[in-house]
């Protein structure tokens, strides 16, 4: 049964409910941990406060769930515009006339009312809005894509740690360095997932030369050997824009990365100050560093498309699959994520989420950068607001793939596509290397 299969409009609306109740009790979590001196305060220029993604989600679950499905009339028609992430920039909106913390889980919780009591009235077809519980899967993904960024927020917040969660599975020695991917056309994208976001739409047939992929993302011990060689020092590795980011940022590691006399590596992570863990994946890395180091270790960065052929196609059948392992939902042997830990797990910890060729940690984890910028899918088509990818498309923007530690399952799939500026290393985002065959 996938995440979003129900035999009856019944089941899926218990389904749905559910996942709306996980959302939120991660939302409050992420909240509730701080006092309300940090709710407000504007911990980077790069985030919001976090009083501000509190009341968005409840500004957007309004606007879709109470207003639009359920044709019901606004509760704060006022605070619209305040919510409205196109209006102000993160960085402004710490100036803006916010609900106070008590005001923000008031009107979240009066929404969530009205939702459910939305939801329990809604046919789950008719409109393409509501088939299949279309728009109530679409907020229940914004909530915890919300939930990720309010998380980053809390990696960048000063003081004492807050969040707590057990350490990942041990890793394991890996079979193979790399995967060869035979050369061969693939489906790309997805018409058919109910919950599928537009820019993953629609499905179409891509061709590519065979290529090879690293089994696992690089580590930080394989990075920390890039930045010991000098890595950050020789502009040949870098491109242009890269080195020039590079040097105006003054970059010389990993984000949240310092060394000691004696030489070696911490790093801070949600307040806690640790050796830096060699065997897991490098994470707060730029797409500029991952060039770099690609460079260095004499390979590229995978294509978007490469990255899902490599996740996805099963050369037995020929089909692609939902995820790497197969079609059923995420499990936590599968892969990491959900925040059930609070860092990558180190390589080779998850064995049962393999791809059929072999491929490991492609959900979860980190985020991967890839080569590619982004871009609709032929065929593309907005829905149901321009705003979600449209607007986006060009630019600098570079694609990422398969979610990270912090990404919920409902929330990521094989299809799933995420974008963000190359210099961005707040995002908990790392890479794996890929070669021409």
């Amino acid at each position: 049964m996938t995440i979003y299969a129900a035999t009856s409009p019944e089941a899926l609306r218990i389904r749905i409910a559910d996942l709306l109740t996980a959302s939120r009790a991660r939302s409050t979590a992420l909240t509730d941990a701080v006092d309300e001196a940090d709710l407000v305060a504007q911990h980077s220029p790069l985030m919001s406060p976090l009083v501000w993604d509190l009341a968005h989600i409840g500004s957007q679950e309004e606007l879709w769930l109470v207003r639009d499905v359920g044709g019901r009339t606004s509760l704060r028609p006022e605070i619209d515009g305040l919510y409205d992430a196109f209006q102000h920039s993160r960085a402004s909106r710490v100036e803006l006339p916010l609900l106070t913390p008590v005001e923000a889980r008031a009107y979240v919780a009066e929404v969530r009312d009205k939702a459910l009591d939305v939801l329990g009235r809604s046919p789950m077809n008719g409109r393409r809005l509501t088939t299949d519980g279309f728009a109530f899967g679409m907020i229940v993904q914004h909530e915890q894509q919300h939930d990720e960024t309010m998380l980053a927020t809390h990696q960048l917040r000063a003081g004492a740690p807050v969040l707590s969660a057990p350490p990942p599975p041990p890793g394991r020695p890996l079979p193979a360095r790399a995967a060869l991917v035979p050369a061969g056309p693939f489906t790309m994208g997805t018409s058919t997932e109910p919950w599928a976001l537009d820019n993953e739409r629609p499905a179409h047939v891509v061709d590519l030369p065979a290529f090879r992929i690293a089994a696992v993302p690089v580590t930080n011990g394989e990075f920390a050997a890039f930045v010991d060689a000098g890595g950050y020092r020789e502009p040949s590795w870098w491109s242009e824009a890269g080195w020039r980011h590079r040097a105006e940022a003054a970059l010389t590691a990993p984000a949240f990365w310092a060394r000691d006399a004696d030489g070696t590596w911490w790093r801070r992570r949600f307040g806690v100050v640790e050796p830096v863990p060699l065997d897991q994946p490098v994470v707060h890395v730029s797409a500029h560093e991952a060039d770099a180091y690609a460079a260095w270790a004499g390979a590229r960065l995978p294509t978007e498309a490469e990255w899902e052929k490599a996740a996805r196609h099963d050369p037995a059948t020929g089909a692609s699959r939902r995820y790497p392992w197969g079609d059923a939902d995420p499990a936590p042997a599968h892969a990491n994520l959900g925040q059930l830990h609070l860092s990558p797990a180190p390589v080779g910890a998850y064995p049962a989420g393999a791809s059929p060729l072999g491929v490991e940690q492609l959900m979860g984890d980190v985020w991967e950068w890839t080569s590619s910028g982004w871009h609709p899918y032929p065929g593309f088509a907005a829905f149901p607001y321009r705003e979600y990818s449209e607007v986006f498309f060009g630019g600098d923007y570079r694609v990422l793939r398969g979610g990270s530690f912090g990404t919920d399952p409902a929330a990521v799939r094989g299809t799933f596509r995420n974008w963000d500026h190359p210099v961005r290393r707040q995002i908990f985002a790392g890479f794996r290397l890929a070669w021409n065959a």
